[in-house]
């Protein structure tokens, strides 16, 4: 049986490796239909998103909105490692939806921000006198396979989260260590950026730098750089998440004194809560903080973690939910 377009819209969230699909009442998400599904198992978004709504026994959708990690303009997006035709044209024809919307993932994560779970953000630095305003700006920062940055403004007109692409403005460098990295990774394509040391690749980056300069020339990859940290049982580990985490304390208070998220910072990502439990030994704060003359105004802007996997699918459902 088909069902009603009355309150029924589709969400959907495409990773590079996997696509969730669910249906959401309103803003509110249907968790018990997230159903994820293999990219490399399917051709295209169009055949995704047909076999979730014939899984449903068919569907007559309101609304449809995905979120992406790649960039979007203009109801199209792309992404590096998935050659598939991401658009709202498509949306639109694979579920029949008068509304059809494309979020970048950052977005989706800024639209879900206060209508998730309780328990669903793990506070990581807490500040002396927390946010009472509620349309106070804030920021995700999402730390995985790449990173990203969005602000979210609490406008007269409503909830407005502009894209960006964060990721890819130069690293900044605080310390002479991180001047011989980038030296060392500086390329044909010039000044490395953001995301080429802030995300999973960019640790792996920084542990064979590291390693070079121990006269230990190896490379690993994430997790088990992670574990050797964790475990003690390798000291070039240990500094690449130090220096790791410094860099991603820089980066962040940076985007703050840009954005001046005085609602909270909140970080998303698998990299992110693999390296949140070790914030406080490894320093985030101190260099979060280290702004010269603006490092006490740095005491304004509190920061915690996003724990729901499904944030993006509550951000889209959001967002089609304010459109009416």
């Amino acid at each position: 049986m088909t069902r009603t377009a009355d309150t029924c819209t589709l969400v959907a969230d495409i990773g590079g490796t996997n696509t969730r699909v669910a249906l959401a009442e309103g803003a509110t998400l249907r968790t018990d239909t997230v159903t994820r599904y293999k990219n490399t198992d399917y051709p295209g978004l169009e055949t995704v998103l047909r076999a979730f709504i014939d899984a449903q026994g068919g569907l007559d959708c309101a609304g449809a909105c995905i979120a992406i990690a790649g960039p979007v303009k203009d109801g199209r997006g792309t992404m590096t490692n998935l050659d598939w035709e991401i658009d709202e044209a498509t949306l639109a024809r694979a579920t029949g939806a008068d509304t059809a919307c494309l979020l970048n993932d950052l977005q989706a994560q800024g639209h879900a921000l206060g209508h998730l779970p309780d328990g669903a953000v793990t506070p990581l630095v807490r500040i002396e006198e927390p946010a009472r305003d509620p349309k106070a700006t804030k920021l995700v920062v999402g730390v995985g396979t790449g990173f990203n940055a969005a602000p979210v403004f609490e406008t007269p007109w409503g909830r407005h989260v502009p894209p960006s692409e964060s990721g890819h403005a130069n690293l900044p460098v605080r310390a002479e260590d991180e001047l011989r990295m980038i030296r060392h990774f500086e390329t044909s394509h010039g000044f490395p950026a953001v995301e080429d040391m802030l995300s999973g690749r960019g640790f792996e980056r920084v542990y064979s730098f590291l390693s070079a300069e121990a006269g230990t020339p190896s490379e690993a990859r994430a997790a088990d750089i992670m574990a050797g940290f964790e475990d003690g049982s390798d000291p070039v580990a240990a500094r690449a998440a130090e220096m790791f985490v410094r860099m991603l304390g820089t980066v962040t208070g940076n985007l703050c004194l840009i954005q001046l998220p005085f609602g909270g910072v909140f970080f998303a990502g698998g990299v992110a809560r693999a390296f949140s439990k070790h914030f406080a030994t490894l320093g985030f704060a101190q260099a979060f903080r280290d702004k010269g003359r603006f490092a006490g105004f740095m005491g304004n802007f509190e920061v915690g973690l996003i724990e729901d996997d499904y944030a993006a699918l509550t951000g889209c459902a959001t967002y089609l939910a304010a459109k009416g």
